[in-house]
């Protein structure tokens, strides 16, 4: 399977998971670092980048 650096770029640059729920946002990392990015499901500031596969 090949990979191209434009999809791992849709599916892993700038995605964030909340700690809380498990629930993917999308979002500017300064705006993560910076708690003003709530989780659109429990109301959480707690994120973390996800992890990709290698």
């Amino acid at each position: 399977m090949a990979k191209f650096p434009e999809a791992s770029a849709r599916l892993f640059h700038n995605v964030f998971v909340c700690k809380r729920c498990k629930t993917k946002r999308k979002a500017d990392i300064r705006k993560i670092l910076d708690k003003q990015i709530l989780c659109r499901k429990c109301g959480s500031k707690a994120f973390r980048a996800i992890k990709s596969k290698k």
